[in-house]
């Protein structure tokens, strides 16, 4: 199995959540200005859209989307999903709202020239804040690491690496999730740390 990621980017909430499940994997780097995959290749023929993460299973099948892996990967490790009847739906709700309303306005973001970036800024400030209530008990679930933080993790970590001044208490949040050791080894493997 293999997992097609770009240092720093989305692919790192995959990367993260696949180490945390003790899934045994290939990274392999993609260099998403030139497309070329490390070792050789064209990453569009992996994944034509050109955006990662791609997970390329031993049978030659590919997934793609966050919110797809991320869900695979809690389908494999229920330590990393929700409990409850309605704790798969639950996350997938989460993982779909994280990508929609944050991770989809970064690229936006920073396509934008500085001096019309701001409604952008602003909303996703607005949809951190409202996150940031959800994390009063230590995850998005509670008491209990899932995928869904793996994915806001590397997005909030990012967004603090822009500039972004995110409430409270992510600063606690982030320095909580960097700590775990699947998060400190994705880091190094992908020259972050």
């Amino acid at each position: 199995m293999k997992l097609y990621s770009a240092p720093g980017f989305a692919s790192l909430a995959d990367h993260i959540a696949m180490l945390e499940a003790g899934i045994q994997f290939d990274l392999v780097k993609v260099d998403l200005e030139t497309k070329r995959v490390e070792g050789g290749g064209h990453y569009p023929d992996i994944n034509p859209t050109g955006y990662v993460p791609a997970l390329m299973f031993d049978d030659g099948e590919v997934m793609t989307e966050n919110v797809a892996i991320l869900t695979w990967i809690a389908d494999r490790a229920a330590e990393l999903a929700p409990q409850g009847h309605l704790g798969r739906y639950r996350l997938i709700e989460m993982l779909s709202f994280i990508a929609t309303e944050i991770h989809k306005r970064f690229p936006t973001y920073l396509a934008l020239p500085e001096n019309v970036r701001e409604p952008t800024r602003q909303q996703l400030l607005h949809w951190f804040s409202f996150l940031a209530g959800r994390l009063d008990r230590g995850y998005l679930f509670g008491e209990t690491f899932t995928v869904a933080d793996a994915y806001l993790f590397q997005l909030a970590w990012g967004a603090t690496h822009l500039g972004f001044p995110l409430p409270e208490p992510f600063d606690d949040y982030l320095a909580r999730i960097e700590k775990r050791p699947a998060v400190q080894t994705a880091l190094r493997r992908e020259g972050l740390a």
